[in-house]
């Protein structure tokens, strides 16, 4: 049982966060602080200029909402929103916040990911604790 667990959270709708957040919840001591996190990736500088003046915010706001509303699923569960690149960024939340788990989901690799590996990979290479990837 782990007290403390990071789950990634990623939106793209090819991934399943239901199992991730429901191991959390059966790998967790009754009392584990479960945190819910998402990379927000940085928006290109010349893509920025097409967006209307309040995308960004607009989109962390909802970003945020929905993590709250998955964290809820979970007791003593929150959602957290860091900038960067996805698998720097938890590594590096990580880091700062010793979780004793980091359940991750992943999908099937393909090609593209023997060149260039993928979030899952990163983390379960670098992580210090113990990562389940979940497919």
């Amino acid at each position: 049982m782990y007290n403390n667990i990071l789950v990634p959270i990623s939106f793209d709708p090819d991934r399943d966060i239901s199992a991730p957040i429901k191991l959390a919840g059966l790998l967790g001591t009754p009392e584990a602080q479960v945190t819910l996190l998402h990379v927000v990736e940085q928006v290109p500088v010349y893509a920025i200029s097409y967006m209307p003046v309040d995308y960004l915010d607009a989109t962390r706001i909802a970003l945020q909402t929905e993590l709250d509303e998955l964290a809820k699923s979970l007791p003593n569960a929150k959602g957290v929103l860091v900038d960067g690149h996805s698998g720097r960024g938890i590594l590096d939340w990580a880091e700062a916040h010793s979780p004793d788990l980091i359940i991750i989901a992943s999908h099937r690799p393909g090609m593209q990911d023997l060149l260039l590996g993928s979030t899952a990979t990163q983390v379960v290479r670098h992580a210090d604790c113990a990562v389940h990837v979940v497919r």
